[in-house]
């Protein structure tokens, strides 16, 4: 682990959510403090959540209703932002196939996307991300257009479990290998660990990598990122990844807390 005292040369502060500063409606202990601090010294926080069911905007709702905290659009890099990136750039006028829930098919249309749900021709690439509406029809449909067609496979995040109030449920990279169990075809996923996510927030914010922290709960997405992004890494034991897991880890922290109070703490020099 680092040296504590570089904590306070941080000024950009890249934070997963769920299991992180919050799990659903409730934040942690320490997390609004944490952002109140950050403020304070004229830092930046960004939300890269992999979490590809809302918005930008979805939440900014959800931080001003279910937290009182006040934020901006800008703040929140989700893997469907970075997914919708991606397919602006590469996919702009071709035919995509999306299996995802309505709000995220509706924010690929919204922007200009020719978005198919339904396996038909003309397909150029496919694109998976976390459905908390799934159903067997649309894992027959993704079925049928990996195995008719040479269409690439993307999809938003590897993340095998969300966490939630009483544990886990099945995220992105669940239905992923239910999926290539089936087709024996893999995706490229285009949220974290992608290095790409850590350089948006460097150009958006205008600090450097050694201002710059990434903080999460889970290894081989959260820290992961801020390893191929080349910044330092923290993670908290409040979500999935747990101290015994950073004995054989191909993604050690930086730092490591039992929780964001504590990293607060050691932030403002109280420990």
């Amino acid at each position: 682990m680092k040296t504590l005292k570089n904590l306070k040369n941080k000024k950009l502060f890249l934070f997963d959510i769920d299991g992180t500063l919050a799990v659903g409606d409730t934040l942690y202990e320490g997390s609004v403090e944490l952002l109140s601090y950050i403020e304070s010294i004229g830092g930046k926080a960004y939300y890269i959540t992999n979490n590809s069911t809302k918005s930008g905007l979805d939440y900014v709702k959800k931080f001003r209703n279910a937290f009182g905290l006040e934020t901006a659009e800008e703040q929140f890099i989700t893997s469907g932002y970075m997914t919708l990136r991606f397919l602006k750039q590469h996919y702009e006028n071709q035919k995509i196939f999306v299996l995802g829930t309505t709000s995220f098919v509706a924010e690929l249309k919204k922007n200009g996307l020719q978005v198919t749900e339904i396996a038909e021709d003309n397909i150029e690439c496919v694109v998976v991300a976390y459905d908390s509406e799934l159903t067997y029809e649309k894992l027959i449909q993704v079925s049928k257009v990996l195995l008719t067609t040479d269409a690439p496979f993307y999809a938003t995040n590897p993340d095998l479990r969300c966490p939630i109030d009483f544990g886990f449920i099945p995220d992105c990279g669940a239905i992923c290998d239910m999926i290539t169990a089936t087709t024996g075809k893999k995706p490229i996923y285009l949220g974290k660990p992608s290095k790409e996510v850590v350089e948006l927030c460097l150009n958006l914010s205008g600090f450097t990598r050694e201002e710059t922290l990434v903080v999460g709960d889970r290894l081989y997405t959260d820290i992961a990122c801020g390893i191929n992004g080349g910044v330092d890494t923290c993670v908290v034991f409040t979500g999935e990844a747990q101290p015994s897991d950073m004995k054989n880890t191909p993604y050690p922290a930086d730092y490591e807390f039992r929780n964001i109070k504590e990293l607060l703490m050691h932030c403002t020099g109280a420990l």
